[in-house]
């Protein structure tokens, strides 16, 4: 299934397929212009005879064609906006091909970029993965927009697109198999980003050990991949200020290593990867739009196996920041590439704040399932921006406690810190507060573990089930809203 979205003065016949809006009592007065004397009758007649509290409606009004009436309410969200297309996108998800024309300026209200977002919500519901399916699905939906008021402006149209490419593009990395997307491939499909203009370094292992990036390096030393760490710039503002710095987990697929993870539903952590997907998402957002910031994303790629040559509980390896590290469990390793991904950003690019994103722990499901990503912060100004932001686009955030008194359960006997609590309890927290270490110059940073977040069985709002590319709206928010 794909959408073709067009914009038009006027429908190619009289059968075509309308969707109107109007207000939310349902009121079809204004409608008259764009109805035969007949339509109109039959939608006034049978629109008395319906729950209005629902918010759209598909009349049928032949065999070849139907009235869709959707009900505008007072003082509503973009994000309310975007899941009305999304419903949209529900309702006319079946059957042969087909097209459907929106009248433009039947959009009551001083809705500002109602369409904007209505369309924008119908594409991120539109996404699904079905790259390797072999029967291949042919239909597509075309999306003609009709009329001269109302329409998104051309700036706004290529800024809903940035963000829907940004997103998907998330979405696809995240759903390809471990087979196809290890840590090689990453990289390789990473550094074909330099067409969008972004500045792109790979890291390989000759030079994470020259650097002494053990800690990520230890992480990946069981696979027969190799490991990365690979940095992408956008330099869009005017300036040389310095950047905004996001960095994401990037485990294409974790064993658990020696500390083996259960074999059921192992096949999922081929998603462990996701929260380096958010972050090269949101760079190519940035990319495509043009964005007026100077940006740096940081992505540690890394395969966590069992092997002869893998991890063990146990080992003590220096990081990048110089503290030592005790692996008390294999499995807790996404931390360690972000200890090393969050030194060496600080420290090269001096960045004004750093958020990173990581699917880090289960505790954090337990905490808050799949409604919130967990929030950590060690600034109260960032963390406000972007619980603002998670609320405007509905990629909720919450945020949870760090405190010094944490720190003794991370401490080790053998060396300057372990990477898992074995005392129990506060599993999140403490793997923030582990992070927190790697932050030596007190730039402000926020994490986002986004375990519960970053994939859906059972789809969302704006997703239909699978990888949501949760994360790249957001962090454009908060950019947009704050910093650009």
């Amino acid at each position: 299934m794909s959408i073709k979205l067009n914009y038009l003065k006027k429908t190619s016949s009289k059968s075509s397929n309308l969707v109107l809006f109007c207000d939310e009592k349902y009121s079809t007065d204004g409608l008259k212009k764009y109805l035969s004397n007949i339509e109109f009758s039959y939608i006034s007649d049978l629109i008395k005879t319906v729950d209005q509290k629902k918010n759209l409606f598909i009349f049928e009004v032949n065999s070849k064609k139907k009235i869709v009436l959707i009900s505008i309410k007072k003082n509503l969200k973009t994000s309310d906006t975007e899941n009305l297309g999304a419903e949209f996108y529900k309702k006319i998800n079946f059957g042969k091909n087909s097209e459907y024309f929106i009248i433009s300026d039947s959009v009551i209200g001083k809705n500002n970029n109602f369409l904007g977002y209505f369309l924008h919500g119908l594409k991120l519901k539109s996404y699904e993965f079905k790259k390797y399916k072999t029967k291949k699905d042919t239909r597509l939906i075309s999306i003609n927009v009709v009329g001269n008021k109302n329409k998104p402006s051309v700036q706004n149209q290529l800024k809903f697109k940035a963000l829907e490419e940004g997103t998907f593009y998330a979405r696809d990395l995240v759903s390809e198999p471990g087979n196809v997307l290890h840590p090689d491939e990453y990289a390789k499909r990473l550094n074909s980003l330099r067409k969008d203009g972004l500045k792109v370094n790979i890291y390989d292992e000759k030079k994470l050990n020259k650097l002494g990036m053990h800690a990520l390096l230890g992480v990946g030393q069981g696979s027969i991949r190799g490991s990365y760490l690979v940095t992408m710039e956008w330099n869009g503002a005017k300036n040389n200020s310095n950047p905004l710095a996001f960095v994401g987990k990037g485990v294409c697929f974790d064993t658990g290593g020696y500390s083996l993870k259960p074999a059921r539903f192992m096949e999922d952590m081929t998603y462990d990867m996701a929260g380096s997907a958010t972050v090269v998402g949101l760079m190519k957002n940035f990319a495509l739009r043009k964005a007026k910031i100077n940006a740096v994303g940081v992505v540690g790629l890394v395969e966590n196996m069992v092997s002869g040559n893998a991890q063990r509980p146990g080992d003590i390896v220096k990081s990048y920041s110089g503290k030592t590290i005790e692996i008390l469990n294999t499995d807790a390793e996404g931390r360690l590439v972000l200890a090393d991904a969050l030194t060496f950003t600080e420290k090269k690019f001096k960045p004004k704040f750093i958020v990173d994103l990581a699917t880090l722990t289960g505790a954090i499901i337990v905490s808050l399932g799949s409604e919130y990503a967990g929030l950590f912060s060690n600034d109260d100004k960032l963390s406000q921006q972007i619980y603002n932001a998670g609320e405007k686009v509905e990629e909720k955030v919450w945020r949870m406690p760090l405190h010094k008194n944490y720190d003794k359960l991370m401490n080790s006997k053998n060396a300057d810190v372990q990477n898992i609590n074995y005392v129990g309890g506060a599993g999140s927290t403490t793997a923030a507060q582990f992070l927190q270490r790697f932050i030596l110059n007190k730039t402000p940073w926020a994490h986002l573990d986004i375990a519960g977040m970053a994939f859906s069985k059972y789809g969302g709002a704006l997703n239909s089930g699978g990888a949501t590319g949760f994360g790249v709206r957001l962090l454009n928010q908060l950019v947009e809203e704050n910093y650009e």
